[in-house]
């Protein structure tokens, strides 16, 4: 035991724990409050420590407990030494708490929250990944407390012989109770409650992240997961956030319950996590890559044209299509932690196809999940059966697609209450839980925010407009009907593309022969003369179009800046250009530029985004003075090359049009946008 204190003194002076704690003993002695237990954290590094003394890397992997005790008397040794706290004056007094850096990257430290049996074998601090998806207040345990003899004559009726302090594992009974015994005389211990340190308290669950796929387009398993209960004490509260990803270090620990024992971990250390995808670009999207080069417009038009081959035929729904992989590009969160997201309405007749194409897209995405109407949407509540009975607070589908998209199907299932609460989170994009404080025993109610960072896809049927939509006509010119969704539910939404059926009977015979012919004979290719990706490819496409940095250029902003100053102008009267639309057009141009695997904003990606943006709006308030057609980023067929090149000179027409429209209306406009 000497030659292990020996040890960590030499490893607390090689890492400056030393001077740490002399740090963190400076605080103490300017109050003169005396409390039963002081706290500290001590960062400790298992290589390092190995390398110091094997022995005690080896109970610091193995034995947590009995390491902590060997830090607790060398650090308890060197206040005294060097008289940094008069307020100590036992080694009980000391509560030291060591914080792991890192683990081996071996098995035997590793929890894969699938595996069972769990607390088999020694209880030892373990890795673990996985999704937070329910969480409780913060609140109060005990750290430590004094106890003294109630036999007066007995040295422990005075000073700090018996201290009980929390460890791993314990439950609050286990440190406070009525019925301890002196070790001196065997009388009955009574609590210096003034003596009594609380600390702060939170419960998290975490669940492997596979088990989002029983809520997402994945294909399903006969598998059941079950969550990890966490306990995150004093500097780790509030560390973790409903609907994200996380590394975890700490201790697996067996909880008594009144009920039996329950499998729960100590939490040693916290960190944001995300597991590794394929960022690369398949050798199929690099050679029409290639083919494409020159060509302004082509590459993302022959990406969304053969997209979702496996639901319907290419041509249909290309707009659609296009969308879909721009909200997907989009979805992510910048070196600021503001996530930009890309939210989608789909206007159609044909609720069926278009539900299918969604799920097809949904399982592109990093966390994409498809909500069901009779589920929880944001947030429910439930007591806290670990004994505190506080509100333990669960995710709903939005904070589980955190960071990915939440599919909300068809609105024409909601009722209207849920469908404002659906307008006031894409307004706000927050959430707010309402707890009653009398139920979870508060004495006040409190209300919390939580921050919804996912993109939402949703589809409502035309043909269900006279029943619900309150708009009994489309009196005004370009606006479309919109089912059960009010126009103000479309707003918050941003971006509203109506599938029109161009192609009529013709289209409709198309999907009839694609669906019977796939389901007749799945798999194989029914367009052979269109460019073949799979699945696997767009997947990889996405993942590596999301992890490009772009930069708007001066000539697209340009473009964005004055269509917005110039539809402002035209729209004066309705007022429906706001300042969300500027975000929308940036997004829709960044997304774009992604897809195009650009590091550079381009003109092109803005004409693109202006276009989608303007139809949007046309579609909710009426046509301006920029007339464009309903279907301008996709004009007609793009079944060959002379189709290609017919909409590369539809779009570079409509192109001259937005510069014409922002030359003459946008104020100042002449002075960055030459007449010619």
């Amino acid at each position: 035991m000497l030659s292990l204190k020996e040890a960590v003194l030499v490893y607390l002076d090689r890492s400056g724990g030393l001077q740490k704690l002399v740090e963190d003993c400076k605080p103490l002695n300017e109050t003169h409050q005396i409390e039963a237990v002081y706290r500290f954290c001590i960062s400790v590094n298992p290589s390092d420590v190995i390398e110091v003394d094997p022995v005690l890397g080896d109970r610091v992997l193995c034995d947590p407990l009995g390491a902590t005790a060997l830090f607790q008397s060398v650090c308890f040794l060197a206040i005294k030494t060097l008289s940094l706290v008069e307020k100590i004056h036992t080694e009980s007094q000391v509560n030291v708490i060591l914080k792991l850096t890192h683990l081996p990257p071996f098995p035997e430290y590793t929890l894969d929250l699938c595996s069972f049996p769990r607390g088999h074998g020694p209880m030892r601090p373990v890795s673990m990944e996985g999704l937070a998806i329910a969480m409780t207040r913060v609140t109060k345990y005990t750290q430590g407390a004094r106890f003294l003899c109630i036999n007066d004559e007995c040295p422990c009726s005075t000073g700090f012989h018996h201290i009980r302090v929390h460890a791993p594992g314990a439950t609050e009974s286990a440190t406070v109770r009525n019925d301890f015994s002196c070790v001196m005389c065997s009388s009955p211990l009574k609590e210096d409650v003034k003596f009594r340190v609380l600390g702060d308290k939170q419960l998290v669950e975490l669940i492997h992240i596979k088990a989002l796929d029983a809520l997402s387009a994945h294909q399903q398993s006969s598998l059941r997961y079950q969550s990890v209960t966490l306990f995150l004490r004093d500097e780790l509260c509030n560390s973790m956030r409903i609907g994200r990803l996380y590394r975890v270090l700490g201790i697996p620990a067996h909880v008594q319950q009144c009920s039996g024992i329950t499998w729960s971990v100590e939490a040693n250390s916290v960190q944001p996590w995300e597991p590794e995808y394929p960022h690369k670009v398949s050798a199929s999207f690099q050679q029409l890559l290639k083919a494409t080069a020159g060509f302004r417009w082509r590459f993302s038009a022959v990406v969304a044209h053969c997209f979702g081959l496996d639901v319907a035929p290419p041509g249909l729904y290309n707009t659609l299509k296009l969308s879909l992989l721009l909200s997907l590009v989009q979805n992510r969160a910048d070196a600021k932690d503001t996530f930009h997201n890309l939210d989608l309405l789909a206007v159609t007749a044909d609720t069926l196809i278009l539900d299918r194409l969604m799920t097809y897209s949904l399982s592109l995405a990093r966390h994409g999940i498809r909500h069901q109407a009779s589920g929880e949407m944001f947030a429910s509540l439930s007591r806290d059966e670990h004994g505190a009975g506080t509100a333990n607070i669960h995710a709903g589908s939005a904070l589980l697609a955190t960071g990915g998209i939440c599919m909300l199907g068809d609105l024409g299932c909601y009722k209207k209450e849920r469908l404002d609460a659906i307008q006031s989170v894409l307004e706000s994009c927050t959430v707010s839980v309402f707890i009653p404080g009398k139920k979870y025993g508060e004495d006040a109610d409190q209300q919390l925010s939580f921050p919804v960072h996912c993109s939402f896809w949703a589809l409502t049927d035309s043909t269900d407009a006279p029943r619900r939509s309150g708009r009994a006509d489309c009196a005004i010119l370009g606006t479309a009907e919109m089912g059960p969704v009010p126009v103000q539910l479309a707003d918050a939404f941003g971006l509203v593309i109506q599938c029109r059926d161009v192609g009529g009977e013709q289209a409709l015979l198309a999907q009839t022969f694609h669906t019977l012919q796939q389901a007749v004979q799945p798999g194989k290719p029914l367009y052979p003369s269109c460019w073949e990706f799979s699945s696997q490819d767009y997947q990889e496409l996405v993942a590596h179009a999301q992890s490009v940095q772009v930069e708007l250029s001066p000539g697209a902003e340009k473009i964005i800046h004055g269509y917005y100053m110039a539809s402002r102008r035209v729209r004066k009267q309705s007022g429906k250009m706001s300042v969300a639309s500027v975000k929308l057009l940036i997004s829709l141009a960044e997304a774009h530029c992604k897809l195009c695997l650009r590091t550079q904003v381009l003109e092109e990606d803005a004409v693109i985004a202006v276009l989608l943006c303007e139809n949007s709006v046309t579609l909710k308030h009426g046509a301006s003075a920029l007339i464009i057609p309903p279907n301008a980023v996709f004009p007609g067929d793009l079944g060959d090359v002379e189709g290609l090149q017919r909409r590369d000179e539809t779009l570079d027409e409509l192109h001259q049009n937005i510069l014409r429209f922002i030359y003459t209306y946008a104020p100042g406009a002449g002075a960055y946008i030459t007449e010619e």
